[in-house]
């Protein structure tokens, strides 16, 4: 019997996480630095994603677009083995990554696998605000 819910996952008292509706792989969303970010069970473990900024589109006044694009091609082929980098159509720049996850998954494992994603991801989004291409339309309530 589950002791208390965690977004999408039930915890059990022992702490041990059990989607809550079993047909679909369940995702916790989060906010580091005003970014969205998501954590979610996947096939191989924990999906962990951020949309870590925007290039700026042409029509917008002073900003330097071939400034951020350079930082995102330079940035794709620093990123740790794993990584990736995407520009998605919008323009909004996407970084995400697996990590493994125990079996049975626990609610500090997931806590700790999203505390790591965001510590790892800080540097690249220094980078990409000091590149023009800032995370700041993108804010996260609470």
């Amino acid at each position: 019997m589950p002791h208390l819910t965690l977004g999408p996952f039930a915890v059990h008292r022992d702490g041990t996480l059990e989607p809550r509706v079993a047909e679909r792989l369940p995702a916790m969303r989060f906010a580091w630095r005003g970014r969205r970010c998501e954590a979610g069970l996947s096939a191989g473990g924990l999906r962990l994603a951020a949309i870590a900024a925007r290039v700026p589109s042409t029509a917008e006044s002073g900003a330097d677009r071939p400034r951020a694009l350079a930082a995102v091609a330079v940035m794709q082929g620093e990123l740790p083995q794993g990584w990736q980098l995407k520009l998605l159509p919008d323009h909004r720049i996407r970084i995400e990554t697996e990590a493994s996850f125990p079996d049975p998954p626990t609610a500090t494992s997931l806590i700790a696998c999203m505390v790591r994603f965001a510590l790892a991801i800080d540097p690249y989004l220094d980078r990409l605000d000091g590149a023009g291409a800032s995370g700041t339309w993108n804010t996260c309530p609470g």
